[in-house]
């Protein structure tokens, strides 16, 4: 067993691992990266990039498939499933092939490959030939799928997105649990390459949605392409000779039993902090068995130890990853000098067609900030000029503000271009301009943008200002 004392260990080639190593060599050249999977980044190997890779290939044969309404005749477009995977696994092994090549291209004594476990506060153990005595710690260890144990029972048919780009050609049927951001995206794309999908979700969640009214009309979007039960009624899940048979409560037919070729599961993902030995660590726990961390410096208690991205379970999205790495490198180099980093605006955006995205608060931060001094304005895509010449004319957009000050507090939306919008209003969260500051920007036209105007006039015309105002609220909420 070999000793190596370094003076930061960086457990996770991540995202975030990636950022706190950068981070950390700004400090100390005594730096050690330790990863025990493969090089390259969720996001790059089983994450945004091939996902985005099969909605395009979802989206070629959609737009095709429905260029009538332009007077626009189209045959049935054909998929050949076997080049659809083919360029998703080429251009995810390129996209891959960038960290990969980066990683290499560290100082050989940087990094080391094995599996690290705590054995005391500044002590690690690396498989079973090395142990690594460092000054400070930060977990990056990054996330995997949660799988239920219910879903185990269809056998070798049960998948999650690791495996689904792995495939060689498009199965002919997908039962998906779970319509979160996995789960929407990978199944509505298969949907749209003529793949039969049927999607069951639990306690009626759509997505990261939480407006009500743009959470209802989601689902009735979706039910039009592809059958979705938010809060499905599942009694049984087996494996048979025909593929996987599961028997569920149909809202219209009772209870009926339908066979897939694959189950996707989609339900989520949970922190890789289970197997470091993490007692070991002697960090203060909170009750979901997860270190408790400051999300500004992302130190565990007053601890030499970090942890950032999606080992924290805090904001499990790839900028954020980036953002907390380097806030957890930089401390960890400087340490004991801690010093708070800069957390952007939240934005979310999912990729599924209309799209759905969040920026700022959501409704129910709102409402636990301001009580019932706030506003919300919206806004209908259906008539929305520039969206129906384009024949994407669905969705809503809600947008949030603060009485008395009129601060913009942030927006949901179900709709075209969300992924833009979202970027757009989340740079005005992040510099508290107010709902009426926006309003003084341009806005050309026809562009769907207008559709944002139009909801931010809807909030600004319910919205009463002023120091009067604010007074009446101090009882409702901090205020600005």
């Amino acid at each position: 067993m070999q000793t190596r004392k370094v003076d930061v260990a960086i457990i996770g080639a991540g995202t975030a691992g990636l950022g706190a190593y950068r981070a950390a060599r700004e400090h100390t050249q005594n730096v050690l990266l330790i990863e025990s999977g493969p090089y390259g980044t969720t996001c790059a190997r089983v994450g945004c990039m091939p996902s985005k890779l099969l909605i395009a290939a979802a989206e070629a044969a959609y737009h095709h498939r429905h260029s009538d309404l332009f007077g626009v005749a189209s045959n049935n477009p054909h998929i050949d499933g076997r080049k659809v995977m083919e360029r998703v696994r080429n251009e995810r092994d390129r996209f891959a092939g960038f960290v990969v090549d980066s990683v290499e291209g560290f100082p050989a004594e940087h990094k080391v490959r094995g599996k690290a476990k705590f054995i005391s506060p500044h002590r690690l153990q690396v498989d079973d030939d090395l142990i690594v005595e460092a000054q400070r710690i930060v977990i990056a260890t990054g996330s995997r799928p949660n799988t239920p144990p219910f879903l185990k029972n269809a056998g070798d048919r049960l998948i999650i997105n690791d495996d689904l780009f792995e495939w060689r050609d498009l199965p002919s049927s997908v039962a998906v649990f779970g319509p979160g951001v996995i789960g929407l995206e990978l199944g509505q794309a298969l949907s749209r390459l003529g793949v039969r999908v049927r999607m069951f979700g639990v306690g009626g969640a759509i997505g990261p949605i939480q407006d009500p009214d743009i959470r209802a009309y989601a689902e009735r979007i979706f039910n039009r392409e592809f059958p979705l039960d938010p809060d499905a009624k599942v009694s049984s899940v087996k494996r048979t000779e025909q593929g996987v048979a599961i028997t569920f409560q149909d809202k219209e037919q009772g209870e009926i039993t339908e066979t897939f070729e694959y189950v996707l599961a989609a339900t989520g993902r949970r922190p890789n902090v289970d197997n470091l030995n993490i007692e070991k660590a002697e960090l203060q726990m909170d009750a979901r068995g997860m270190p408790v961390f400051d999300r500004y410096t992302m130190q565990c208690g007053d601890s030499h130890i970090f942890i950032a991205g999606d080992a924290n379970n805090d904001l499990p999205l790839l900028h954020e990853a980036a953002d907390e790495g380097r806030i957890a490198g930089d401390n960890a180099g400087r340490y004991p000098d801690i010093r708070a980093g800069k957390r952007r605006t939240p934005i979310g955006v999912v990729f599924s067609d209309p799209q759905i995205a969040f920026l700022g608060l959501n409704i129910n931060q709102v409402k636990e900030r301001c009580r019932s001094c706030y506003a919300e304005g919206v806004v209908s895509f259906e008539d929305q000029g520039r969206s129906r010449v384009m024949g994407k004319n669905l969705g809503l957009l809600k947008v949030y503000g603060e009485q008395g000050t009129g601060l913009f507090l942030g927006a949901e939306m179900f709709g075209p271009a969300a992924e833009h919008i979202a970027h757009l209003l989340s740079w005005c969260v992040q510099q508290r301009l107010t709902v009426s500051q926006i309003l003084e920007m341009p806005f050309y036209h026809p562009v769907i943008e207008e559709g944002v105007r139009t909801a931010l006039r809807d909030l600004n015309s319910k919205l009463h200002l002023g120091p009067d105002v604010i007074e009446r609220c101090l009882d409702c909420g901090p205020g600005a």
